[in-house]
């Protein structure tokens, strides 16, 4: 059998786990938000028209903030179309996703939902087809207490307090030749700078994010971060990244190496960063927030869902409903073992997306919501890291990928909280055929026994959870687990991941 060793010290801390970097992501494409948020004839609906089974799940996989409305949607969003009596409220034709918009669920809608999940907002402003002077707008109208024209429009609207947004995205993905308002980097630079310094000026209390690259495969990726921050360095707060990840042609040992790939892009940014504000003789630190990430099938929806044709704009159609399998389960799991791996810089994330779109939930009309295999390593991670994620030793075999050269066939990443005398531990096997014992030292933990175990694995990979079998994949407890004086062991099967409570006496 293969083996690996790890070292666990609770003395070597990357950084704290932020609770933003359990985010999610909520825009306004395909059945995301109609007849997935929001179906007022649902058995479940409540008085508001949202979906009670859906507001569960989504309290279960504990989102902490989440990212709206956009996504490219935002790029050609009029954000006063979605506030205001909803009969009055305009339909608009959606560029982003080819779709028509009705605005029937709208900022207020929005964060009455959030209140019902427990999360909180995060507002992206157009910087696609608009600019300074609507952003502004949307923040007076979000923030200001009262006595100006966008506060009081809010109170006319029925919100007498203001939705006290904290995190602003500006723009989105505007690197992208997709994306409507697309710039050069110098000219988004100036746009960002100019929109940063006067949302500033309105609210010194927001934190901003900054458009990074959509991909660390676009051919403008590293020189578009440099020159972007050159213009905003002083003025913002993070930097986003994105990233998906698909199967390519049958090689499921390179999919299943994807985080190797999100390591490189996180630690590149950061490097590129800290050379900007190197330059500037600046000690400010510019944070990532990870507002995209997830599995993406992407090739399908160039290949089969992309709608096109002048007479073809419909209302919430079926579009990127990816169906999860154990492997992207596994790989998904990875990810979020990557951003935990690098908890000092990327400080917000948001899964990309919640509902229906390449989602965790899935929702039938007038049917049930069900978990996808992606669902729980998001959930047990987001329940079990606390605390601070510690720079681990890990020594475990490699293996050959075609896209990602040599890598460790075991990934993993540790969690410390003093205060609760709490721990976890999360460990992918890459390996496509064979088991791996983890022998774990965890003699500098003190005395330490296991709560609970988890691992999310089968015979079948590509095993999937649907609407006709809902409950066929779920983690079950590892029991194989043993710990013997000061050293932790764990079997992990082929193409698995698993997640370790502790507790620390």
């Amino acid at each position: 059998m293969l083996t690996a060793r790890l070292t666990i010290d609770p003395h070597f801390t990357v950084g704290t786990v932020q609770r933003r970097l359990f985010g999610g992501f909520v825009e306004h494409l395909g059945r995301h938000v109609y007849d997935g948020i929001y179906e007022p004839g649902h058995p479940t609906a409540d008085a508001d028209g949202f979906r009670a089974d859906v507001i569960e799940l989504v309290r279960e996989l504990g989102v902490s903030t989440i990212r709206y409305p956009g996504g490219n949607f935002v790029s050609g969003f009029r954000w006063e179309d979605s506030v205001g009596p909803r009969a009055e409220r305009p339909r608009r034709l959606d560029l982003a996703w080819h779709s028509t918009e009705t605005n029937e669920v709208g900022l207020h809608e929005f964060d009455a939902w959030l209140q019902k999940v427990g999360s909180d907002l995060m507002l992206a402003v157009n910087l696609g087809t608009r600019g300074t002077s609507e952003a502004l707008d949307l923040l007076e109208y979000a923030n200001i207490p009262a006595g100006t024209a966008r506060a009081e429009e809010r109170k006319r609207n029925g919100r007498t307090e203001p939705f006290a947004v904290e995190m602003w995205c500006l723009g989105n993905e505007m690197d992208g030749p997709w994306q409507l308002g697309h710039r050069s980097a110098d000219d988004y630079g100036k746009l960002a700078a100019r929109t940063a310094r006067a949302m500033r000026m309105l609210d010194p209390r927001v934190k901003l994010v900054v458009c990074g690259s959509s991909s660390a495969h676009m051919p403008t990726f590293g020189e578009w971060e440099r020159t972007v921050l050159t213009h905003t360095y002083d003025d913002v707060d993070f930097i986003s990244c994105h990233a998906y990840y698909e199967e390519h042609d049958g090689d499921l040992a390179s999919f299943l190496a994807s985080a190797v790939d999100m390591d490189r892009f996180i630690e590149t940014v950061v490097a590129t960063a800290d050379h900007v504000g190197a330059v500037r003789g600046s000690s400010k630190k510019i944070d990532i927030s990870f507002d995209e990430w997830n599995v993406w099938y992407s090739s399908r929806f160039e290949n089969v869902d992309k709608i096109e044709g002048i007479d073809e704009w419909p209302v919430a159609p079926r579009l990127l409903e990816d169906v999860y399998s154990v492997a992207d389960a596994v790989v998904f799991g990875n990810l979020m073992i990557s951003l935990l791996k690098h908890a000092d810089r990327v400080t917000s994330a948001s899964l990309a997306q919640l509902v229906n779109v390449i989602a965790p939930i899935m929702t039938e009309p007038s049917g049930p919501a069900w978990r996808q295999t992606t669902f729980f390593p998001f959930a047990l991670t987001s329940r079990l890291a606390q605390g601070s994620a510690l720079e681990l030793k890990l020594d475990a075999p490699e293996y050959d990928s075609a896209r990602y050269g040599s890598v460790p066939l075991v990934d993993a990443v540790a969690t410390h909280d003093a205060s609760t005398g709490t721990g976890a531990v999360f460990l992918v096997n890459r390996s496509t055929e064979e088991p791996v014992t983890v022998a774990v030292d965890i003699a500098s933990l003190g005395a330490v026994t296991l709560r609970e175990s988890h691992t999310l694995a089968d015979t079948d990979v590509y095993a999937k959870n649907t609407l006709s079998a809902p409950e066929r994949v779920a983690p079950r407890s590892n029991d194989s687990v043993r710990i013997i004086e000061g050293e932790l062991t764990v079997t992990l099967p082929p193409v698995s991941w698993t997640a370790l409570g502790l507790d620390l006496v």
